[in-house]
């Protein structure tokens, strides 16, 4: 019985926490970080300011809570699609679409006005997750090289017009119809734009198959 009684806690901990987490989301997409308060959380959330305090010591670690659980969330399920494909250009259109489509309707904000309210240690927690979705990209664009789908370039600079090109679309004003147009067109954009060509058939070429097309 005490087992059980254990289980149902923590459960119930979890929950309550899902709840905060998903309060401060809303917030922050509706009202914008400044001037947001645990108290402003707890009444969104349905719980008593106490409760909010007991999983977050003020409103940094709770953004940073959140921060964390977005970005690893968002990991875990690019990388389940991304490992369902074998041909890199065809991950990589997983990867802008995954991107424009988080972006557009993130409630995070952007890095410079993260710095300014974290601490930097607490920045550096959140940078580790933003170079790991980093590093996916990297990978995908080297195998995009290695496999002769685009033309060799600096893996670096790359990867930064790449990221550029994303943020540039974020756009949360869309109708869904116009959202998908322009998430698409994004896509094909930036594999057009790092050297990536296709057939008739719009199926990803290599450089050596593109010039006997001709």
């Amino acid at each position: 019985m005490p087992r059980i009684q254990a289980e149902s806690n923590a459960a119930q901990r979890a929950l309550t926490q899902r709840r905060i987490l998903d309060a401060f989301g809303e917030l922050l997409f509706t009202r914008g970080l400044p001037g947001l308060t645990m108290t402003d959380v707890a009444r969104q959330a349905g719980v008593g300011r106490t409760a909010v305090y007991n999983y977050y010591a003020d409103i940094e670690e709770l953004l940073i809570g959140y921060a964390l659980d977005e970005t690893g969330r968002f990991l875990s399920e690019l990388k389940d699609e991304l490992r369902t494909l074998g041909n890199p250009v065809d991950r990589l259109a997983v990867y802008i679409r995954a991107q424009v489509e988080d972006l557009s309707r993130r409630h995070l904000p952007p890095g410079p006005a993260m710095r300014a309210v974290l601490s930097p240690s607490s920045f550096a927690k959140l940078g580790d997750h933003v170079g790991e979705l980093n590093t996916v990209l990297r990978n995908i664009l080297l195998s995009c090289m290695e496999e002769g789908f685009i033309p060799q370039a600096d893996l670096e600079e790359l990867a930064q017009l790449v990221l550029g090109s994303l943020a540039a679309s974020a756009d949360r004003g869309r109708r869904e119809a116009e959202t998908d147009q322009h998430t698409e067109a994004t896509v094909r954009f930036i594999q057009l734009g790092v050297g990536a060509r296709f057939d008739e058939d719009g199926r990803p070429t290599k450089a050596r198959e593109t010039s006997q097309l001709r």
